[in-house]
């Protein structure tokens, strides 16, 4: 008898751990703001769950896609590998995809010889300085061509963000998810302590369960 309890504990957590991994590699996965990349659409201390399947089943740790849903598209906050550093997830928002032209003239992004019109636009700028293009790709950039199977994507926070103007596209095959709702967030400058007046007052009731856009 003890061992058939066992057993079905054994059973029961083995299950768990299987639906578990199986949620979390096909279906959605939790992701933390750790910077200030996609201010003021995404703050640090934001935690978010990242649809893993709407742009398709993939294979894992390879990334081809067995079941082709969509593709990512202009607008879209995306988690990705870091090319560099494929360990690391990122997150940013597409601004063009294959095909496309984007060129930046003084902060202002074109795609294909026309701006960003407002709707598609999020750029959020910290500074009015304007650096030239001969001291670096922050402000004026391209144009570039995107190649097919890439994506060029760039932080909401326009200023201080590190992203394809520096580092080259994403790979399609390294896009996680599509970032979809906000579950928990609070104020990381608040919580330092675990247990604490501030630490329950650093949490932002009026972002949680805002869909991400």
């Amino acid at each position: 008898m003890r061992k058939s309890i066992i057993r079905e504990y054994i059973e029961a957590i083995l299950i768990a751990v299987v639906l578990a991994l199986f949620i979390r590699t096909f279906i959605v996965q939790a992701f933390k703001i750790p910077s200030g990349s996609m201010l003021e659409t995404l703050q640090i201390g934001d935690h978010l769950l990242v649809s893993k399947f709407i742009y398709g089943i993939k294979l894992p740790f390879t990334g081809k896609v067995l079941v082709p849903v969509k593709e990512p598209k202009r607008g879209d906050i995306i988690v990705f590998k870091y090319p560099k550093e494929p360990d690391v997830d990122y997150i940013k928002r597409v601004i063009a995809v294959g095909g496309e032209t984007v060129e930046i003239k003084d902060k202002k992004v074109f795609i294909n010889g026309k701006p960003l019109a407002g709707d598609q636009d999020y750029g959020q700028f910290k500074e009015e300085r304007i650096i030239p293009a001969s001291a670096g790709p922050r402000d004026n950039f391209g144009p570039v061509t995107v190649p097919e199977g890439k994506l060029f994507v760039m932080g909401d926070n326009r200023d201080n963000s590190y992203d394809s103007r520096f580092w080259g596209f994403v790979d399609l095959e390294a896009v996680r998810g599509k970032a979809f709702i906000l579950y928990w967030s609070w104020d990381t400058d608040k919580n330092k302590q675990l247990f604490s007046v501030d630490r329950f007052a650093s949490i932002r009731w009026g972002r949680i369960g805002n869909l991400v856009k």
